[in-house]
């Protein structure tokens, strides 16, 4: 009996019809083909939802498949086009967005949607592809606002600020509206433009000015890109005023307006800020970008308790899985002086490190004083397989500087090349720095002189800094008369040239320089410093007279002082500019800001707890030598971040060894 057709699915095969022509062995051969032919793989059809599949591929970063997909789609939705280029944009896939754009020319329907050219300008710009995003735009059939807006966008995102205003300016001579959007990206031109003969400051104020009188200047976005511009410009008061007036704030103006505080040296308004934001609206949740910006603000004045306080959100929100939020708590706590902290978060954050976790824990040791380790950190990273970046030999350099590595910041500074890092001016201004601290100022001055590129304000201040510690007037007046020119305005400049004269006793000249300060409106940066006692945060300002216990703070130092002129020591008056009798002189002295920070945080604190200040300008000598003999007579642990480095200070010693 003979099987049914459906049990031998390949039985059909068997009754082919050989060519009677053909031989024994060709119809063989010819039946045996068709089998094989037969058993080939069929294509798939595509499911008909076959849309909506790609679209999950490209949700799901599965964009191989997505694009293979693509290929044999034959009706692709706008939405399959955007999930497509959006997702090119994101994996930074330039092939599978150049491969979406030819698709897209070839696809009668979509060829000519403004919206998807919106799509294709945003991920081209995305992936740095400017030129194509440009001809995107040339060749759009239909040039809507949107359209102009995301080649605004592109520009201004590529650092092409002329040329964005330039379309900005087109736009109005062509009678095409401007929104909200356009000037939001206008402004952002304007940072960008730092070829134009105008300055930024004026370009953001046009705009503002436009933007005001066409209704958009209280629009959230716009307001919130003006605080981020003035921020970049240091106007701080301008970027207080728009945010002052803002109708409606979201969580991007209160953390602009909280990065515009900590960028600015104004670190405990970003805290107070901060401390408003989350008082004022149940709404209103910090985002990453918030969470960096107060953790630095809280580097900025060394605020432990509050950086403590971030530290558990971040663990209660979840941030502790982005590595940018990881590699902010690790800094807060190195520049806290919790340096053991810092590296544990680094060890904690794994094979997640990116070359910023590398160059925080560098410079975390460089800032200490702790340069073999730095330089152990750096070695370690390149045989990982990081690339040091611009910032990494910044940070490596500057810790041999501190250490007084001199051989081995030479051996860094001239390996860069190995690395297809090019010298900046920053390496530049470490390496002067590193020599002149060490001695080697005739060095220093020559590496100056032989640059390929021109000495800025950094790398003539490294030199003045070096002809500081050592008194050397020739090289200073050297490094003046270039610093006079570059920055006219820099008080700082004028002041320690005054201090370099007064330790060489030319008083003449000393008094030349005040008249200068006085002739040009110049006022020297106060000092101040901040101390954190029980959870809150307190500012001393030199000579201040303002806290309740001052007049306390200033006897208690004093007592110090009376017992170290008993040992011999002499103040060093030589730090204070003035005309003034000596004893005058030694009154100033008691009134320095770090000084007063300690005396508060003896009275203040717990016996045996460690006092942590931070200090904005460098720690001069006489408050240096107070310190080590307080840290002895009270047997406490002092530790003291100025503009440069840490100081440690325990029994009578300093960390520094008296290098700084």
């Amino acid at each position: 009996m003979s099987a049914p057709a459906t049990a031998l699915p390949h039985a059909s095969l068997l009754h082919l019809s050989p060519h009677p022509a053909l031989g024994p062995w060709a119809r063989t051969r010819l039946t045996r083909s068709r089998c094989l032919a037969s058993l080939a793989p069929v294509p798939a059809p595509l499911p008909a939802d076959a849309n909506h599949l790609v679209q999950t591929l490209c949700a799901s970063g599965r964009l191989a498949r997505a694009a293979a997909l693509l290929q044999g789609l034959p009706a692709p939705t706008q939405r399959t086009y955007e999930s497509l280029l959006l997702a090119a944009a994101r994996a930074g896939d330039a092939a599978l967005a150049a491969s979406v754009h030819r698709r897209l020319e070839a696809d009668p329907v979509f060829r000519s949607d403004p919206f998807l050219s919106t799509r294709l300008i945003d991920a081209y710009a995305l992936l740095g592809s400017l030129p194509a995003a440009r001809q995107v735009f040339d060749e759009a059939p239909v040039k809507s606002i949107f359209v102009w807006n995301a080649l605004l966008k592109a520009l201004a995102l590529a650092d092409h600020g002329e040329e964005a205003l330039a379309r900005l300016a087109d736009m109005g001579r062509l009678g095409v509206p401007v929104d909200s959007y356009s000037y939001a990206h206008g402004l952002k031109a304007c940072i960008a433009a730092s070829a134009s003969h105008v300055p930024a400051s004026a370009l953001v104020r046009e705009i503002h000015a436009h933007a005001v009188c066409r209704g958009y200047g209280l629009h959230t976005h716009v307001a919130t890109t003006l605080i981020d511009c003035y921020a970049k410009l240091g106007i701080v008061s301008y970027a207080e005023r728009v945010f002052a007036i803002m109708p409606e704030r979201n969580v991007v103006s209160w953390t602009a307006m909280i990065g515009c505080y900590a960028k600015n040296e104004r670190p405990g308004d970003a805290i107070l800020l901060f401390q408003e934001m989350m008082a004022s609206d149940a709404d209103i949740v910090p985002n990453s970008i918030t969470i960096v910006s107060i953790l630095h603000a809280c580097a900025g004045v060394n605020a432990l308790w509050q950086g403590k306080v971030l530290h558990a959100y971040i663990l209660r929100r979840g941030f502790y899985s982005l590595v940018s939020v990881l590699n902010a708590l690790m800094a807060m706590y190195m520049k806290c002086g919790c340096l053991e902290v810092g590296r544990h978060i680094f060890n904690w954050i794994g094979h997640r490190r990116d070359v910023v976790s590398w160059n925080t824990l560098i410079s975390g040791y460089g800032m200490h004083g702790f340069g073999h380790e730095a330089i152990q950190v750096f070695e370690e990273m390149t045989q990982v397989g990081v690339s040091p970046s611009i910032i990494t030999f910044i940070s490596v350099l500057g810790a041999c500087s501190h250490a007084g590595l001199v051989d081995e910041g030479k051996r860094l500074f001239e390996s860069m090349v190995d690395y297809n890092v090019k010298p900046r001016a920053e390496h530049y201004a470490c390496m002067v720095d590193l020599l002149g601290r060490a001695g080697h100022l005739d060095e220093a001055v020559e590496l100056i002189q032989g640059m390929h590129i021109r000495p800025t304000p950094q790398v003539w201040g490294s030199l003045l800094g070096a002809c500081r510690i050592h008194c050397h007037v020739e090289y200073a007046e050297m490094a003046c008369s270039q610093l006079f020119d570059l920055e006219p305005r820099n008080a700082g400049n004028y002041v320690l040239l005054a201090d370099i004269y007064s330790r060489a006793k030319l008083h003449n000249q000393v008094e030349v320089l005040k008249d200068l300060l006085k002739e040009h409106a110049l006022e020297k940066l106060p000092g101040c410093s901040w101390i954190e006692v029980k959870k809150k945060l307190h500012m001393f300002v030199s000579v201040d007279n303002k806290n309740s216990q001052v007049e306390e703070l200033q006897a208690l130092i004093g007592e110090f002082v009376t017992e170290m002129k008993n040992d011999g020591y002499v103040p060093d008056t030589g730090v204070v500019l003035y005309d003034i009798e000596e004893e005058e002189k030694e009154k100033i002295l008691i009134g320095h800001s770090e000084k007063l920070a300690v005396a508060f945080g003896l009275i203040n604190s717990g016996r045996g707890e460690v006092i942590r200040i931070t200090k904005n300008l460098r720690l001069c000598e006489d408050c240096h030598s107070v310190t080590k003999f307080i840290s002895k007579f009270t047997e406490r642990e002092i530790i003291v971040r100025d503009v440069n480095r840490f100081h440690h200070f325990r029994d009578g010693i300093c960390s520094c060894g008296d290098y700084w």
